[in-house]
């Protein structure tokens, strides 16, 4: 099996020099990088045991704050073996030995002592890992709930819904904290679960996706006849709480973007998403989009039976005018949808408000479009026609509406 290793460090170059040294010595190793202060500390509960070692950087500038990070490793139970390189000369006295610890000093890495300590590390996460599954507990962290899922160690329980319980993860398989949904039952194969199947599809669509805003999926499988989906998790939020505060008409424009080139890769598959809205884009920690939440979706080109006939999906506040009267919709919907989102965005509220759910689906197909202000015109023309009643007068696919984005940034 391919090493795996962690490296966390807060700068650039000594990353990258150690990912250097790791792959000339074990070229198909994977190293995985994780940011100090760029990226939000691990939960509660990770352990890393998804690696064979650990790489905590530490540099003179930083000293304080990595042996800060390093005592919060060293307390959680089973956290794999780490090897603490110091960009600095060793100390006199030396710091006194740590169980699970190799200390390595130098202004400058030193590629032996490294592979040496990683090699050193690698075995004793062997021998842990022999230990860990030998416990009376050992079960335990891999339950959720009333279920085992083993290589997903449960940190915490998010929430639950009409079709999934969801769940905070540690992913062995991934390395990483993942979003375990976990579907209440798998039904028999004479049963047609209409939940079960949408649960399926959205696995089937965004696990053949590999795009940078569309979510990634690390694991499908069926535990104690319960399946699960283990992904991305996003630990920066979604665009619903972005838009708390005021966003920029730019960054605005490059959110849409983003997300119409996501819309563009499910549309070219032929799947529709279905339930765009603020809380189904999430965001990462360099700011980028991201489309989830595929639950809705549906193949273009198939009939109705997973919805059933004239059944509406979706939420009223983004929905189009065929969705919301339960017409045929193809991704001309999805491209209003889209619309909505921007015109919040840049004009602070939504465009449509009403007191039921109702009455705000009349007002998606019956009300003009709200006026916006002087300084939101140059943003118009977009705007009048992914809000557009009729299909026909919306741009007719997500390319045309990247196109279009394409000539305004050009003209700025």
């Amino acid at each position: 099996m391919s090493p795996r290793f962690l490296v966390v460090a807060v700068s650039d170059e000594p990353r990258l020099l150690i990912r250097k040294h790791v792959e000339i010595e074990w070229p198909e190793a994977t190293v995985v990088d994780f940011k100090l202060d760029e990226e939000p500390p691990f939960p509660k509960g990770f352990a890393a045991v998804g690696y064979d070692a650990v790489v905590l950087v530490g540099e003179r500038a930083r000293a304080g704050r990595i042996e800060s990070v390093l005592q919060d490793y060293l307390s959680r139970p089973e956290f794999a073996p780490i090897v603490y390189v110091h960009l600095d000369e060793a100390p006199n006295p030396p710091a006194p030995p740590h169980p699970g610890v190799q200390r390595l000093y130098g202004r400058k890495i030193d590629r032996e002592q490294l592979v040496l300590a990683l090699q050193r590390a690698s075995q004793e996460q062997r021998h842990q890992r022999v230990a860990s599954r030998g416990r009376a507990d050992a079960d335990q962290r891999y339950r959720f709930g009333d279920l085992t899922i083993r290589g997903h160690r449960c940190l915490k329980k998010l929430g639950a819904g009409g079709m999934c319980s969801v769940y905070l993860a540690e992913s062995e398989r991934a390395g990483r904290v993942v979003v375990l949904k976990v579907f209440r039952q798998v039904p028999d194969v004479s049963d047609k679960s209409i939940g079960f199947d949408r649960f399926l599809q959205e696995y089937e669509i965004v696990a053949g996706l590999k795009h940078a805003n569309i979510v990634r999926i690390y694991d499908l499988g069926v535990a104690d006849d319960h399946a699960f989906i283990a992904m991305e998790h996003f630990a920066f939020g979604d665009l619903r709480q972005r838009m708390k505060a005021p966003i920029s008409h730019g960054t605005a424009l490059w959110y849409v973007q983003k997300i119409a080139s996501a819309l563009e890769a499910i549309h070219s598959v032929g799947v529709l998403h279905r339930d765009l809205k603020p809380a189904n884009i999430m965001l990462r920690g360099d700011g980028s989009p991201c489309l989830i939440d595929f639950g809705l979706a549906k193949a273009a080109d198939t009939n109705a039976e997973l919805t059933g006939a004239r059944e509406i999906f979706g939420t009223p506040y983004y929905m189009s005018p065929e969705q919301g009267h339960a017409e045929q919709v193809d991704e001309r919907s999805d491209l209003y949808g889209l619309g909505v989102i921007f015109y919040e965005m840049l004009v602070g509220k939504k465009p449509y408000l009403g007191n039921s759910a109702m009455e705000v689906i009349y007002k998606h197909k019956k009300a003009a479009l709200p006026p916006i202000a002087p300084e939101l015109t140059r943003y118009e023309p977009i705007l009048q026609r992914l809000l557009a009643k009729s299909p026909a007068e919306r741009f007719q696919s997500a390319r045309e509406l990247l196109d279009a984005i394409d000539r305004l940034n050009a003209a700025a």
